[in-house]
């Protein structure tokens, strides 16, 4: 979007170029060519999505008679009902379960370590934090085999538990990556006198630590409930039964079934999307509080 331009002189009839305080202010521009490209790339986001959420109220007959983009004439909520009727609520809680019985002890345990290492001190900590670095260049696709063939002798396979602990392993690098840097910046004062006060090291994790770590915390959670959420390729190897499906894989199937129907494919997509984009529009500003922690150092 363009850069609001800036009156020369403010009500208090100070000097134009000069703020309350007395600092001296560059003038501002408009910057068309960042205004004009922003405008743009409202409009490849806005299209699509306004696109797929109008289809999804359109009957098929409507569809394929009448403008792609034109708002449907008779409205209709027949294409929910039908993807709901396709067992949407057992596919959603399969989905949940997996998100967050992967998250959350991803997160906390991430937390953990990432306290210990910024702590602690030693070389089996300095190891660990390698290894959870090391982790970062491992791509899931390079690992799908061993994970499958553990996943056997376990014998875990086709449940909701084979999906959780991969996840919960490859959500662990970043995490700690992340809560490492922003445990980091937190002033040792702070920690000096949790001490002096008496306080244990679990007591300053939890009652010091763990409050200033917020924007990291909502910032890893969000984004690795967003990459669980929408995760496909573990479902689809370690499970096989229609009841163990999650909302992606549920997706895929639904796309083979109703081919033709497309408005009830799209509202497939629309309520599949829906709970991770609530998810990020409550936690929206503190994912991008934790994502920016540091950079004006």
């Amino acid at each position: 979007m363009a850069t609001t331009l800036t009156p020369d002189t403010d009500q208090a009839g100070e000097a134009p170029g000069r703020s309350h305080s007395g600092r001296s202010q560059s003038p501002r521009h408009w910057n068309w060519p960042g205004g004009l490209a922003g405008w743009i790339w409202l409009g490849i986001v806005i299209i699509p999505i306004y696109w797929i959420i109008i289809t999804s109220f359109k009957t098929s007959a409507n569809y394929f008679s009448a403008n792609p983009l034109k708002p449907p004439t008779d409205l209709t909520f027949e294409n929910y009902k039908l993807v709901i009727q396709e067992h949407f609520i057992r596919y959603f809680f399969n989905s949940l379960v997996v998100t967050l019985g992967a998250v959350v002890p991803a997160v906390l345990v991430s937390f953990m370590a990432a306290y210990a290492i910024v702590r602690g001190r030693g070389r089996f900590l300095w190891s660990t934090n390698a290894l959870f670095l090391a982790g970062l260049a491992i791509p899931l696709q390079a690992t799908i085999i061993p994970i499958y063939l553990i996943i056997i002798r376990l014998k875990l396979y086709d449940s909701l538990l084979a999906i959780i602990l991969p996840s919960i392993a490859f959500a662990i690098p970043l995490s700690v990556l992340v809560l490492t840097n922003f445990i980091r910046d937190v002033p040792n004062e702070l920690f000096e006198s949790m001490r002096v006060d008496g306080a244990s090291e679990w007591g300053t994790l939890w009652h010091l630590a763990f409050p200033l770590s917020r924007p990291a915390l909502v910032t890893v959670t969000i984004y690795n409930g967003l990459i669980i959420w929408n995760g496909f390729l573990l479902p689809l190897v370690l499970t096989q039964s229609p009841e163990r499906r999650t909302l992606p894989l549920a997706l895929s199937a639904f796309q083979g079934q109703y081919t033709v129907n497309v408005p009830a494919v799209l509202a497939s997509v629309v309520l599949t999307t829906l709970p991770i984009l609530v998810l990020y529009v409550v936690g929206r500003r503190q994912l991008l509080s934790g994502l920016t922690a540091g950079f004006g150092k």
